[in-house]
């Protein structure tokens, strides 16, 4: 799924704080929304690999919430959502497409690498790529109810969120047949560097 559904619904496993301890709440928000980004900043080195941990963020979250549960502070809380944000991060790609440049041609069998198994979890297509209509359907479904119940700075960041899902969707097959035409000039030194599906 594309990174604006996976920040929102990091944000979203944490706003019940609001309600329950609003005092931790920023914390709980934070954490939730940078740990719905993080897996994705292994994009351009061995993506859904490098910081994608199906596995380890789920049994890292069992100890990130009794800390949180035994020592309620901002830095137990935000680590805990943080934890829960890239849990469900891992999560949703594997509901979602395959690993491949256009993934709505269905031909990749790789959704996320699991490392404590040491294989590739095939996706379920559920959502059936990122930055598809369905992913959209998601994004607001789960954005525009937090706009309603959150403040600065975190509404603006769902507003953006949003915002940038509407385009990325509008633009996703476009984008998909430039990126080999943009690549394809990057100069040598930097061509190793280039993920191989925008080759």
């Amino acid at each position: 799924m594309m990174l604006p559904t996976h920040a929102v619904v990091g944000l979203a496993i944490a706003t019940p704080l609001l309600t329950l301890a609003p005092d931790l709440a920023p914390a709980a928000l934070t954490g939730g929304l940078l740990g719905g980004i993080f897996p994705d900043l292994d994009l351009y080195f061995g993506h859904r690999k490098t910081l994608h941990f199906p596995t380890g963020y789920v049994v890292a979250a069992l100890p990130a919430a009794g800390a949180a549960l035994l020592a309620p502070g901002p830095i137990t809380v935000g680590l805990a959502f943080f934890v829960f944000g890239a849990v469900a991060h891992c999560r949703m790609d594997r509901y979602g497409g395959g690993l491949e440049l256009k993934p709505w041609e269905g031909t990749s069998d790789r959704a996320v690498y699991d490392h404590a198994r040491g294989e590739w979890r095939e996706p379920k297509r559920w959502i059936p790529y990122d930055g598809s209509p369905r992913d959209l359907l998601l994004l607001a479904a789960v954005a525009l109810p937090l706009l309603v119940v959150l403040d600065d700075p975190f509404r603006l960041v769902v507003g953006f969120a949003l915002l940038v899902g509407v385009l990325y969707v509008g633009l996703r097959r476009w984008l998909a047949s430039l990126a080999p035409v943009v690549f394809g000039y990057a100069p040598d030194w930097l061509a190793s560097y280039v993920p191989e599906r925008y080759q």
